[in-house]
């Protein structure tokens, strides 16, 4: 491909490289790049890609895009926003693959996962066409999964995924889109078909410098959005309505006036069942994820599947059909008589809800394990505490992914928020053995709440990333138990 036509849509500074110029291939990281490339530096937060413009050019590099000229010869192109610019130049390397789809995003702070999931069944089973899903747990080109490092991948992965799914005959994309990934430019450019809002509580503080700009970052997302489903019931409503550019339709399970609305809630140990109230019907929904929160991702879901001029009675039957979504209120199977529920709750108001959901079905005590991620938002930190321990019968306060903090001192920050609680709860610094010293003493009706990790396979220390899945520590400790048991 030429240069100049990779540059159509950059708002270029400067520019000394021939237009006509035979590109190869495009870089934003010098481990990857080969000769014949573009590199593209950009800043990040740990590394500046201005400062391996030498190693780039010395590796094969053909010119070079960047926000100050180079101080090394070689061919240059300077752009005022190198982030801005990698997203335009890879939407075009990859043939703008975001324009021969339906893309669906999903922001908010929980919530987005389950919503993908949902929103993609109800279209595959509305349309029968395949779909693509780009998100938190992993990335999908119909029922095939592909690893995901983070919710929403660098520009040039998304353009990457997107012109794969294009390939693979997908229609519909439906996206989790982070506010890491709005204000860092990584969906610049993508026009989103629909654009859905869940909710928003206190989280990324430690990236934000606050929850009026998390929201802000947040409702930039719907400038780009021919239409969007939005949550009225959130105090942040009116902001992401004003700065949506099309069709905005409404849900809420307490607004009566909002354009989509649960009537008739009942919340079952299993499930949800409540009818959707829409202009001129109503609608049945059955929702086999509990919790009042599973009403809301339902709404969203149907919302979206209106918004697309999808059948909503259709969309609602899919619903049905709709299993759980892996570490979002996950049942373990353990064959005992307590529940283990695994749920990536790791935002006050994620914790919240999970811990009252089970509150809702459960026989014996609700008991909740978790902790905090180190080298992010702090403040959270002894809010958790305090809603564990409100809402929990027991709390077990171990580690998450300590990173380069020290464990001790994250929990002692989670200890702050449980000052003069009645509630008994133990300090296990060790995750395992916290899990295992849980399960030990859970009781008959108990459902035990591990939080956090959700999804994850892993713990973070420092910045060695360790193999963790809950599920196999769940069954681990089963194990030992029948092992050691008397007479085997």
């Amino acid at each position: 491909m030429l240069l100049g036509d990779l540059l159509k849509n950059v708002d270029i500074v400067e520019a000394d490289a021939d237009p006509g110029m035979d590109i190869s291939g495009l870089s934003f990281d010098t481990r990857t790049l080969k000769a014949g490339d573009v590199f593209v530096a950009v800043r990040g937060y740990e590394h500046d890609g201005h400062k391996f413009i030498g190693e780039a050019v010395l590796k094969g590099a053909l010119c070079v895009v960047c926000e100050e000229a180079p101080e090394i010869a070689a061919p240059f192109v300077v752009i005022k926003d190198a982030r801005k610019a990698l997203a335009a130049i890879s939407a075009a390397w990859f043939g703008r693959p975001a324009e021969k789809m339906k893309i669906i995003g999903v922001t908010g702070t929980n919530g987005k996962t389950t919503v993908t999931n949902l929103i993609k069944t109800i279209i595959e089973k509305c349309t029968g066409e395949k779909v693509g899903l780009i998100g938190t747990n992993g990335n999908m080109i119909g029922d095939r999964e592909l690893h995901a490092e983070r919710t929403t991948p660098e520009s040039y992965e998304i353009q990457k995924l997107l012109a794969m799914m294009v390939r693979e005959d997908c229609r519909y994309v439906v996206m989790e889109v982070s506010s890491h990934a709005l204000y860092l430019n990584r969906v610049y450019g993508i026009k989103f078909e629909v654009g859905v809002y869940t909710n928003l509580s206190g989280d990324h503080l430690d990236f934000h410098s606050s929850m009026e700009e998390y929201a802000a970052v947040k409702s930039g997302m719907f400038n780009s959005c021919l239409s969007a489903a939005i949550n009225v019931d959130d105090e942040y409503a009116p902001l992401m309505k004003s700065g949506a550019a099309g069709r905005v339709l409404t849900f809420a399970v307490k607004d009566g006036n909002a354009d989509l609305v649960a009537k008739d809630v009942k919340l079952q140990s299993d499930r949800v069942d409540f009818c959707a109230l829409a202009i001129g019907s109503l609608i049945r929904v059955v929702l086999g994820i509990p919790g009042l929160f599973s009403v809301y991702n339902a709404l969203a879901a149907i919302a979206a599947a209106m918004l697309l001029e999808l059948d909503a009675e259709q969309a609602a039957a899919a619903l049905q059909i709709c299993g759980g979504v892996k570490g979002r209120a996950e049942v373990v199977p353990t064959g005992r008589d307590f529940t283990v529920l695994i749920d990536y709750a790791h935002t006050p108001d994620a914790l919240e809800n999970i811990i009252m959901a089970a509150k809702t079905f459960t026989r014996g005590r609700v008991v909740t394990l978790f902790g905090c991620g180190g080298d992010r938002d702090k403040t959270k930190r002894p809010v958790m505490g305090g809603i564990a321990a409100k809402h929990s019968d027991f709390v077990v306060v171990t580690s998450d992914n300590p990173r380069t903090e020290i464990p001790g001192e994250i929990i002692n920050n989670i200890l702050a928020g449980m000052g003069g609680t009645k509630t008994p709860y133990r300090v296990i610094e060790n995750r395992r053995e916290a899990i295992h010293w849980a399960l030990e003493n859970a009781k008959p009706g108990d459902v035990l709440i591990l939080a956090g990790k959700g999804h994850e396979t892993y713990q973070i220390f420092g910045k060695e990333k360790r193999h963790f899945d809950e599920r196999e520590v769940v069954a681990e400790y089963f194990s030992s138990v029948v092992t050691t048991s008397p007479g085997t």
